[in-house]
């Protein structure tokens, strides 16, 4: 079967997936997921590219990220073989953690932002792990409530309000509205 030529962004911005192999658990436990969180945190630097959105699951990642000197392929190559190679060490493995090549799409408006920030932040949700999203540690949800530490939470909230406390007020409502 061909290899598709990964869609463009005309935004910078693209959802990705990042699945384990053979939908394996690529998280042990809360020190993987703070370890690929920290990964994250060091290639932002790196790389300069935004993070607007994430959600650690047990076998796969959902990342929201904005593109800018380096293209999406090399930013998520660099964040997963530094994380991979850091689990292959840790539990005494080798070989690959994430099946086949990442899948991502563009996202083009706004509004698709938004509902695909939902989707992320819902996934937990849908997977029967937690009954609201507020209760899911592993997402990018708090950093929108409380304190950013590794997500850009500016850009997304300006587009729900100027005023800060009407922007989590309204991402806090938008977030837990039935996704389509």
């Amino acid at each position: 079967m061909p290899r598709y030529a990964r869609k463009k962004s005309q935004t910078g911005i693209f959802h990705v997936m990042l699945r384990g192999i053979n939908k394996q658990t690529i998280f042990e436990n809360d020190e993987d997921r703070e370890r690929f969180l920290d990964t994250i945190g060091r290639y932002k630097k790196e790389c300069r590219f935004e993070i607007y959105g994430y959600c650690l699951m047990s076998n796969h990642v959902h990342l929201l990220i904005k593109e800018f000197e380096e293209d999406i392929s090399t930013i998520i190559k660099r964040i997963s073989s530094s994380y991979v190679y850091w689990y292959n060490w840790k539990y005494e493995r080798c070989g690959h953690l994430f099946q086949e090549r990442f899948r991502s799409e563009p996202v083009e408006s706004d509004s698709y932002l938004i509902t695909v920030l939902r989707y992320i932040h819902q996934n937990p949700v849908k997977a029967g792990m937690v009954k609201v999203v507020q209760e899911y540690k592993w997402s990018s949800y708090h950093e929108y409530i409380k304190k950013p530490v590794i997500v850009d939470t500016t850009f997304i909230l300006k587009i729900l309000s100027d005023r800060i406390e009407k922007a989590i007020t309204s991402f806090i409502e938008y977030t837990n509205q039935q996704n389509d």
